[in-house]
């Protein structure tokens, strides 16, 4: 009994040292990963940076109007509109980022 555990355990060590090995990433698949990340992090200072400039836009819109009849005026909607703008063109170019950062991860797996 004490044998046929042994080398069930020894086995198994075998195997998850394989799996571990074949695991491993290669120093190129680590560069490119890191690089789909650093993308990654760049979308998301383009959408955060739209969002500070959008934020102060609405901010600005909000004293067009002085009136607090519940409707905004037309400056205060267009100046609204705009910093929508601004965060839809943001948060496209962010999103092709990311697709691009996606590619790159799919394709150091591949070469791996």
């Amino acid at each position: 009994m004490n044998k046929f555990i042994t080398r069930a355990f020894g086995a198994a060590s075998l195997s998850a040292l394989a799996l571990t090995v074949s695991a491993c990433d290669s120093a190129t698949e680590n560069a490119a990963e890191k690089q789909a990340d650093n993308v990654e992090v760049q979308a998301d200072t383009v959408r955060d940076q739209a969002d500070v400039k959008a934020d102060k836009m609405e901010d600005k819109a909000d004293t067009l109007d002085t009136k607090m009849d519940g409707v905004d005026s037309n400056a205060e909607q267009s100046m609204e509109n705009k910093a929508q703008g601004v965060r839809d063109q943001a948060d496209a170019k962010a999103d092709n980022m990311d697709a691009k950062a996606g590619a790159m991860k799919e394709q150091a797996d591949k070469n791996n």
